[in-house]
C-alpha cells in the first residue's frame, strides 16, 4: 500500500443520516474490482439501497448500474462546487502569469536603462504579482467569511480585475442554489437560470462546468431529493491518508488495516 495507491472507500448510511459501519474498502478504481468486491452482496441487500452519491467519474456510474439495480446517483454537490471553485482559479492564475510576464518586461527595461525598478504598491501593502497571489484562497470562500484582511484584499482585486468577480459571484451563486433551495423542482428552475448565466458569460474556464452539466443534469439534479452527499467517505478518506502518511506508506498492509480498524471503527 504506496502513498500512490488509489482506494474506492464504500460506507453504510442509515436512513436517518446517521454513518455506519464500513462496508468495503477496495484497492484500486477500477470498475470490474469494485463490481466484483460488491456482488458478493447479497442482491437482496443490494436492492434495498435507495441512492448512491458519487462524484462524475463514469466508472461509478458502471458499478451503480451493475450492483445497484433500484438505486438513484447522485452526483456530490462538493464535486460540482468544486469545479466552479477551480474555473474562478483558471482565470486568476491567467491574470497572475500576466503580471509576472509584465514585471519581467518592466525590469528588463529598467536593466537597459540602468534604472531601478519600482513596483507599483497598493493600498494594502501588495504587488500586483503579490495580489493575484495571495487572493487564491479567498476566492473558493463566501465573502461572509472573509478575514478583514481578505475583505480588503479582495476589493482591491475586484476593482482591478472585474472579471474575476464576475467569475467569483457565478460560482458563489451556485454553492448559494445548494444551500437556500429544498425542493427539486425549484433547484432545477435555479440551477437552469445559473448555467444560462454561465454560458452567457463567455468564460471558457467555465466550459468544463457547462459540460458536465450538461451530460450529468439528472443525476445532480437528485441531491435536492434527500440532500445527500458522500462527505463521511471523504472524512474517511482523509483520515485514512493523513494515518498513511505518518508512515510514508505502509508495508504490512494486514497489520495497517489492523491499526486502521481499531482506531477508527
Amino acid at each position: 500500500m504506496s502513498n500512490g495507491e488509489l482506494y474506492t472507500i464504500l460506507t453504510n448510511k442509515s436512513a436517518k443520516g446517521k454513518e455506519g459501519a464500513i462496508v468495503a474498502m477496495v484497492a484500486g478504481t477500477k470498475s470490474e474490482v469494485i463490481i466484483s468486491i460488491i456482488n458478493k452482496i447479497p442482491i437482496s441487500k443490494r436492492e434495498q439501497v435507495k441512492e448512491v452519491t458519487v462524484d462524475m467519474a463514469n466508472n461509478m456510474n458502471l458499478v451503480i448500474k451493475h450492483c445497484f439495480h433500484k438505486a438513484d446517483i447522485v452526483i456530490d454537490r462538493f464535486h460540482v462546487q468544486k469545479l466552479a471553485g477551480d474555473a474562478v482559479q483558471d482565470i486568476r492564475i491567467k491574470y497572475r502569469w500576466e503580471a509576472i510576464d509584465k514585471e519581467n518586461l518592466e525590469i528588463e527595461k529598467s536593466k537597459k536603462e540602468k534604472s531601478l525598478y519600482e513596483p507599483i504598491i497598493l493600498s494594502n501593502g501588495d504587488t500586483i504579482k503579490q495580489l493575484l497571489a495571495r487572493s487564491r484562497h479567498l476566492l473558493f470562500k463566501p465573502e461572509i467569511r472573509w478575514t478583514n484582511s481578505q475583505r480588503q484584499r479582495g476589493k482591491i482585486l475586484f476593482e482591478y480585475y472585474p472579471k474575476i468577480e464576475e467569475a467569483y459571484r457565478l460560482a458563489q451563486k451556485l454553492g448559494h442554489i445548494y444551500d437556500t433551495n429544498k425542493h427539486k423542482n425549484t433547484a432545477m428552475t435555479k440551477l437552469a437560470q445559473w448555467y444560462k448565466d454561465v454560458e452567457e458569460s463567455n468564460f471558457k474556464a467555465f466550459n468544463t462546468v457547462a459540460r458536465s452539466f450538461y451530460f450529468h443534469y439528472d443525476k445532480i439534479l437528485n441531491y435536492f431529493n434527500n440532500r445527500s452527499t458522500n462527505a463521511s467517505a471523504e472524512s474517511f478518506n482523509a483520515k485514512i491518508k493523513r494515518f498513511r502518511a505518518e508512515f510514508r506508506g505502509v508495508k504490512d498492509l494486514s497489520f495497517f488495516l489492523f491499526r486502521l480498524t481499531n482506531i477508527f471503527a
